[in-house]
């Protein structure tokens, strides 16, 4: 018996990333790649003090986050993408 703590991550390999990959569907594979590179839009705009326009890009990146999760949450609840996450 393993702790999931004690595990080591390891690269895939690309050809065994691929196949993953082509069991997923494509609208859910678009969807988490919208939904990462929203979710690091969303944390370039941090801090306390915005101007108007980095308060509308980052409202824009939630909503595009927020698509993006709907879609991932109808596939499966785990898939969705926070801005904090590693994943």
């Amino acid at each position: 018996m393993t702790a999931s703590h004690l595990l080591v991550p390891v690269p895939i390999p690309d050809r065994v990333a691929a196949l993953i990959g082509s069991c997923i569907p494509q609208h859910i594979l678009e969807a988490e790649f919208d939904g990462e590179c929203a979710a690091r839009e969303v944390r370039r705009f941090r801090g306390p003090r915005l101007g108007i326009e980095d308060q509308a890009d980052r409202e824009q990146a939630l909503s595009e986050l927020a698509r993006a999760n709907k879609v991932l949450a109808a596939h499966h609840p785990l898939l969705t993408v926070r801005p904090g996450s590693a994943w």
